[in-house]
């Protein structure tokens, strides 16, 4: 198989999640957070006080990258970092605002999914999100 930039599986998937994100930070900015702020503050939403190195494998992130993003949100005052003796096993949870902040993203984020799925119509997009959660546990 001769090689075609076109047919790149990594390159297309790179640059699908460069789009998805810049026009996710693009609707969620009215409430003034990001795409990657957003998972976060939804992921704390269903787990409370989780610990950086929890967050950062549900999030498949690094646990540098997670901190950078949650010492921003807790500058904000969205998120809260209990004590510990380890930076990795602090306790995070939202607080009030980070509730409020992540009540207000959710109806946009709805609202882009329902978008992506009306875009994805072959495949589908159970079909295309049951294929990047196969490749995400590779």
């Amino acid at each position: 198989m001769d090689y075609a930039l076109d047919d790149c599986l990594i390159m297309n998937t790179r640059k699908a999640a460069r789009a998805l994100t810049r026009r996710a930070d693009h609707q969620l900015r009215s409430v003034g957070i990001t795409a990657a702020q957003f998972n976060i503050l939804g992921a704390l939403s269903t787990n409370s006080a989780a610990s950086i190195t929890e967050m950062a494998s549900v999030l498949a992130v690094d646990r540098t990258t997670l901190s950078r993003n949650l010492a921003v949100l807790e500058r904000r005052k969205l998120v809260s970092a209990g004590p510990g003796d380890l930076a990795r096993m602090r306790r995070i949870a939202l607080t009030p605002e980070g509730r409020k902040a992540f009540d207000a993203a959710l109806p946009i984020w709805r609202q882009a999914q329902e978008e992506l799925r009306i875009v994805l119509t072959n495949p589908d997009f159970q079909t295309t999100l049951t294929g990047l959660r196969h490749l995400a546990k590779l």
